[in-house]
């Protein structure tokens, strides 16, 4: 569970889980103070740091020779659309095979899973 608590101050949120504190706001020329990465951003690196564990976890637990793993995505709305762009940049002795499977495995991520299956949200307010 995440809490977003915004105050006065424009658009300065606070982010809690009960192990975390961190920040989301929108850059200055949105209004915001810049003081984190904007709502956005923090999706796109959900995907992208849910992207690196999953390929770190599947490359160690097949002992390949991986030094590191850079992850970018991007995202883009378009025509009533949303487009992330991930692209994967794998560090080490890897061949083509491996890299295939890499691919696969950065597709089978749980962010990737959630954001690609139906999705409900329920709100409430009180």
């Amino acid at each position: 569970m995440t809490t977003a608590t915004i105050a006065s101050e424009k658009y300065h949120v606070r982010l809690q889980n009960g192990r975390h504190e961190f920040l989301s706001d929108e850059p200055a020329d949105l209004g915001g103070a810049d003081t984190g990465p904007a709502p956005d951003e923090l999706l796109e690196a959900s995907l992208a740091s849910c992207t690196a564990i999953t390929l770190r976890m599947y490359a160690d637990r097949k002992n390949w020779k991986v030094a590191a793993i850079e992850v970018t995505v991007t995202l883009e709305r378009t025509e009533g659309k949303t487009i992330f762009t991930r692209k994967i940049s794998i560090n080490g002795e890897v061949d083509e095979e491996q890299r295939a499977r890499l691919l696969q495995m950065a597709k089978a991520c749980p962010v990737s899973k959630s954001l690609l299956a139906e999705i409900e949200i329920n709100s409430e307010i009180s």
